[in-house]
């Protein structure tokens, strides 16, 4: 008999903790929304200020430079915490309910800097462009509209916006401003009404049109 069959005989099963168990079902370890727990990753970072009127700040920290110690930062857009406000919870909720699917822990808003997923932060940085000078009342059909987009829809049009308007001095221009019609004042979807339209038969063609008929197209 082996060695390795004795201790298969011998060693004595360990029954399975509830914390171990409860580890098992995490992906892996993730900090604020998605973040993986890796030396300075691509992310975002929303800065929730503790009073309640103080604007909340969108930045995307690009991760560590080859060159050096420190992160590079882009500050992309700050929204008025009334706004804020409104939109928080439902994508809160959107952003768990993505991680869930991927067996990754949620995340919660809390004061001071949260930390974001790359992907997740490029689709809300989309929203925020969108409600960031938008009237409060339509802050509401802006979001909806936003979660009817697919997350690679969103990407795209962070893309797109980004690469031209995706500075904090950028309001109001370009694909900002296209943003903010194309989910803010968008009317909810509605059903057209057809209109009858009166068709008139195809003339039959006469022998001596000139024209050779196909038989493909006859009858």
């Amino acid at each position: 008999m082996t060695m390795a069959t004795d201790l298969k005989k011998t060693t004595p099963k360990k029954t399975p903790t509830k914390s171990a168990n409860k580890a098992d079902k995490v992906a892996h370890a993730t900090q604020g929304f998605g973040v993986p727990l890796t030396a300075a990753p691509h992310h975002f970072v929303v800065v929730i200020p503790r009073g309640n009127q103080q604007p909340v700040q969108i930045v995307e920290d690009l991760g560590m430079h080859v060159h050096s110690d420190e992160s590079e930062v882009l500050d992309r857009v700050v929204l008025p915490r009334s706004i804020w406000t409104e939109i928080a919870s439902p994508v809160k909720r959107m952003f768990n309910e993505r991680l869930k699917a991927h067996a990754l822990k949620p995340g919660q808003w809390k004061v001071g800097n949260n930390r974001v997923d790359r992907l997740l932060g490029k689709e809300l940085c989309v929203l925020a462009w969108a409600v960031e000078d938008l009237e409060e009342e339509k802050v509401g059909a802006a979001l909806r509209n936003w979660l009817s987009l697919r997350p690679e829809e969103r990407w795209w049009l962070f893309g797109m916006t980004a690469s031209t308007v995706g500075g904090l001095n950028d309001k109001g221009k370009g694909w900002r401003m296209a943003l903010k019609y194309a989910l803010g004042d968008s009317p909810q979807a509605v059903i057209l009404e057809t209109r009858k339209v009166q068709t008139q038969a195809p003339k039959k063609s006469k022998p001596d049109d000139g024209y050779e008929t196909l038989p493909l197209f006859q009858n």
